[in-house]
């Protein structure tokens, strides 16, 4: 049975996990009646751990805002997590410009792990493959980030430099909607200042962003901020518009040509004919896609794309053939 002073410990740690926790809650996970949770709470604030009391239906107990703990308290499996987290992190590209920081966090947990939970992580990195390449993705800077994030939270119009693709600058407003981490980049969506348009930009070309004076009317509720990117992404100019009849659920027509590729029409979710809408700047990749696809499917433009198929399925009759004489 832990003795009282592990219990103290316990709901220390389980105060320093944030939020207000109910007597009850903490009694359960503690395994100790309701008063002598309050005992135990006394105990931390003779130890002048500023520990507040909620009142009311859904109150308790929680620490006061801003109080700096002493040394942080992780169980093996806890470091094991937050060690992959900024290993996985790191790789993907879904870190902030200052990888130092990430090194060095990780290089802190991992001088004080005991010997047993540094073999098992080291056992698991040693046996752990990436398919992506370190580094592969530019890193959006912490202050830019940490900004933009309290403009959207508080929806305060936001100041910022941006370079695109092109190596074009600008400086713009922006009523930012979210932040959205896809496929290894960040962005932000919301809505343009100069335009007046929605629009996503990358964080990492942005290299300066400052909140401004005012507010915004929040987005309307339905407004989700990575259905904008995705469908901005899906409907953005490029040199081909292609528009497709499929007879097939969207589920179907979803695993293989995603939101962010094309915008799907019509249908009732019963299998019947969705009109799909995509755009592109080559079209050579479509004909293999449509093929997986295995649903019936008319081209309704361009003409070149018509062409294309049909050579691909030529290409795949000639190959059968082959085959039955080799």
């Amino acid at each position: 049975m832990p003795r009282p002073a592990a219990r103290v410990l316990t709901l220390l740690e389980l105060l320093q996990s944030g939020g207000t926790r109910t007597v009850a809650e903490l009694a359960e996970r503690l395994g100790v009646e309701g008063r002598t949770v309050r005992r135990y709470v006394g105990q931390l604030l003779d130890l002048d751990v500023p520990v507040e009391s909620v009142r009311g239906r859904y109150g308790g107990y929680r620490l006061a805002p801003g109080y700096r703990l002493p040394p942080l308290m992780l169980s093996d499996d806890e470091a094991l997590v937050v060690l992959l987290g900024l290993i996985a992190g790191r790789r993907s590209g879904l870190m902030t410009a200052g990888h130092t920081a990430s090194e060095t966090a990780s290089a802190k947990i991992r001088r004080v792990l005991p010997r047993h939970v540094a073999r098992r992580l080291d056992t698991l990195l040693d046996s752990l493959a990436f398919t992506d390449r370190p580094g592969e993705f530019a890193a959006p800077d912490a202050g830019v980030l940490l900004t933009i994030a309290d403009a959207v939270r508080h929806h305060r119009p936001v100041a910022m430099r941006y370079t695109d693709g092109g190596g074009r600058r600008s400086e713009r407003t922006l009523h930012a909607y979210g932040i959205v981490a896809h496929s290894g980049r960040w962005y932000v969506t919301g809505q343009d200042g100069q335009s007046g348009e929605d629009r996503s930009f990358r964080l990492d070309r942005i290299t300066d962003a400052r909140t401004l004076p005012g507010s915004f009317a929040p987005p309307p509720e339905d407004t989700d901020p990575a259905e904008r990117l995705l469908t901005g992404f899906a409907t953005a100019e490029y040199r081909h518009e292609v528009s497709l009849r499929v007879q097939g659920t969207e589920e179907q027509i979803r695993a293989h040509l995603p939101a962010s590729v094309a915008v799907l029409e019509g249908g009732d979710g019963d299998g019947s004919w969705l009109r799909v809408r995509l755009r592109a700047e080559r079209l050579d990749w479509l004909p293999p896609v449509l093929a997986a696809l295995d649903r019936p499917f008319v081209i309704e433009g361009p003409d070149e794309l018509r062409a294309l198929v049909a050579a691909f399925a030529d290409r795949l009759a000639s190959y059968a053939r082959t085959s039955r004489t080799a």
